[in-house]
């Protein structure tokens, strides 16, 4: 996509966080590899993988990035501070976007300047039909639904969204980035300011895999990390903190790149 007139274009780069999914990230990187709109650059963060994460990454010639400290945030945290781009993309390894995932994340910043968040929902696959509508109806649904009540504004989905890089450089030191038992996307959403608003494009869909419902325990411990994300700091984490917390931050103008 061409920028507009006297506006420079954009810099996309994609975190992808990654602990032992070597057969899920080779499929996201080959997603990747063929977005109209070219990543100019990705960074897959190996968290002390044992398998062939780390040689996957090299082979399909992106950046990697070694983070010991195991935990989804640890992980995470570490790609966004190594990332150079105007606009930080985030995935994670079961993602597939599709082909014009990065052309609409740079349309979006690109016309629309006072955009600070973006995020969009996914689509299960490798499962069922009724499984794939639960998920997206009760799941990643119930999701966007009660979080959001719970924020005041709309929640980032961890498997689809992107940042200016202003909005992780104001946020790096308040979010709990070496907790290892919270969920890092809605950690995230907690500490927003309100010059920080997220978009909800419903129609930014990305493919995510179905594996948090193959067993009951699996999608148990994903549930806990969720209420241990809302709960664990209470009742600093409590709804009313979350906000004052917000409007307390001094409201200026995201400055466009």
């Amino acid at each position: 996509m061409k920028s507009e007139p006297g506006r420079p274009p954009v810099t996309i780069s994609v975190v992808v966080p990654v602990y032992n999914d070597a057969d899920f990230l080779r499929t996201c990187l080959r997603a990747l590899s063929q977005q109209r709109r070219p990543a100019d650059e990705i960074i897959v963060v190996d968290n002390a993988s044992t398998d062939a994460t780390a040689a996957v990454a090299i082979a399909a010639g992106v950046r990697l990035v070694r983070e010991p400290l195991r935990g989804i945030w640890p992980a995470t945290a570490a790609g966004y501070d190594a990332a150079t781009g105007d606009v930080i993309a985030r995935l994670d390894s079961d993602s597939v976007p599709p082909v014009d995932w990065l052309e609409r994340i740079e349309a979006r910043f690109t016309t629309h300047p006072d955009t600070a968040v973006y995020t969009g929902p996914g689509d299960f696959y490798n499962c069922g039909p009724v499984t794939a509508w639960l998920g997206g109806r009760i799941y990643i649904g119930g999701y966007f639904r009660w979080m959001g009540f719970w924020l005041g504004h709309p929640p980032l989905f961890g498997s689809n969204f992107a940042m200016r890089r202003q909005v992780w450089a104001a946020n790096r030191d308040r979010v709990r980035r070496t907790r290892n038992d919270v969920h890092d996307d809605l950690d995230f959403s907690m500490h927003l300011g309100p010059d920080e608003p997220v978009t909800l494009d419903r129609s930014l869909r990305v493919a995510i895999s179905a594996r948090p419902f193959e067993t009951p325990r699996g999608l148990g411990r994903r549930v806990a990390w969720a209420g241990r994300t809302l709960f664990s700091g209470w009742p600093d984490y409590s709804p009313w903190r979350i906000r004052r917390r917000a409007a307390s931050r001094r409201k200026r103008p995201l400055r466009a790149l």
